[in-house]
């Protein structure tokens, strides 16, 4: 996986997605480990506006196809993707998990090739809304 910049997460993202990886030994949750280890951890209340947090509605566009997808990034027990809840244990939530406005990521996809992604919009953060309990 590459990308342009290192990832921000959250103080407490860190900690919920921490105790989630642990709790769901996989090679999905091995990804997100990994991921999580790369990330720089901010202060909650530090988080720039501009920053793919847990529970945030982000538009991104996967630039191999040039579609755009909006989704709302959740824990699994939360996932419908009928509604646009995606899990962060799925492929693109682990994709987009802490990164910036107008980053890209190149994020692997089970038939073994990458896919570009880069984010075009962010919503709705809970942090930018004072919405800290999420």
């Amino acid at each position: 996986m590459t990308n342009e910049n290192s990832l921000l997460i959250t103080d407490q993202d860190y900690e919920r997605l921490s105790l989630l990886v642990h709790h769901h030994e996989s090679e999905t949750s091995a990804l997100l480990d990994e991921e999580l280890g790369r990330a720089t951890i901010v202060p909650q209340r530090d988080i720039p506006r501009d920053v793919v947090t847990m529970n945030s509605v982000v538009r991104f566009e996967d630039e191999s196809s040039g579609k755009e997808n909006e989704i709302t990034l959740v824990y699994p027990k939360d996932a419908d993707v009928t509604k646009g809840k995606v899990s962060v244990l799925a492929p693109v939530g682990m994709a987009l998990i802490g990164l910036r406005l107008g980053q890209r990521i190149d994020w692997p996809v089970p038939n073994g090739k990458f896919k570009r992604l880069k984010v075009i919009s962010i919503a709705y953060q809970p942090e930018a809304h004072g919405d800290w309990d999420l």
